[in-house]
């Protein structure tokens, strides 16, 4: 991807005088080319609005949810774990047809709306799931002794429980993030104009014509989008580390 990104329209396909895995005159006239001829800032801002803001939603969604089934030990609240696990497990290809329905039934069609209000319904399975296994291994006593000194349920969640779940929390909000950034189907679904697209949806519909592929154009484009999952995973990898040894000792 990296070297097609890089590589002259004259070498990509001339395999018997230039190497596949080597450039010999590195140009960057696909990126320049993607950046101010096509909308591809537009479809990366759109992006990072869409995965910021579902993560946000799943994330305080799933916070609430993980601990009022882990902590507050209500009649059925293993089955309730357990339903919303196998919710994680229904595929997208069959929830963005009802999605698709509701979406136009509220209006919020080819909008950033529609996609911060649609990917919440598979990112808040998964993080429920990853945090209830995280505030399992947090001990029960120390909010037993918070509820001694008098602390309310509320207090204890966020005085408590939250600053030493910050590790699953960082790790959820990665997955989260990562989910939505690459989601596909529900973009193409729900968005259809070129100004509202995101990068995984804009760079295959944009920058393909027919049968003209525009593979330096298509191999920037996921080189840029992917750089910033990149960036996240590695400003966060010890507590993503962390998390999952937590985890797993537990």
């Amino acid at each position: 991807m990296a070297i097609t990104a890089v590589k002259p329209n004259y070498q990509m396909t001339d395999y018997r005088n230039y190497n596949p895995l080597w450039v010999v005159e590195p140009t960057l006239r696909h990126i320049k080319f993607l950046l101010f001829e096509t909308s591809y800032p537009a479809w990366m801002w759109n992006t990072v609005i869409v995965s910021v803001c579902s993560t946000v939603i799943s994330l305080v969604a799933s916070v609430l949810a993980a601990y009022a089934i882990e902590r507050l030990r209500f009649k059925g609240a293993r089955i309730t774990g357990l339903l919303i696990f196998l919710a994680y497990l229904v595929p997208p290809s069959i929830l963005f047809i009802p999605l698709a329905f509701i979406v136009f039934q509220v209006g919020i069609f080819d909008s950033k709306l529609a996609l911060i209000l649609t990917y919440p319904t598979f990112l808040i399975p998964f993080c429920t799931w990853l945090l209830m296994g995280y505030f399992r291994s947090i001990p029960y006593e120390l909010e037993e002794s918070a509820l001694v000194d008098g602390a309310s349920r509320w207090q204890i969640l966020t005085k408590v429980v939250l600053p030493l779940a910050v590790p699953g929390l960082i790790s959820a909000g990665i997955f989260a993030f990562t989910l939505s950034w690459n989601e596909f189907i529900y973009a193409l679904t729900f968005i259809s104009s070129s100004e509202n697209k995101t990068v995984p949806v804009g760079v295959l519909t944009e920058l393909v014509r027919g049968d003209i592929y525009e593979w330096g154009a298509l191999m920037s484009g996921a080189l840029l989008g992917s750089l910033p999952v990149v960036i996240l995973y590695s400003f966060f990898v010890d507590y993503y580390v962390s998390s999952m040894t937590g985890a797993v000792k537990e």
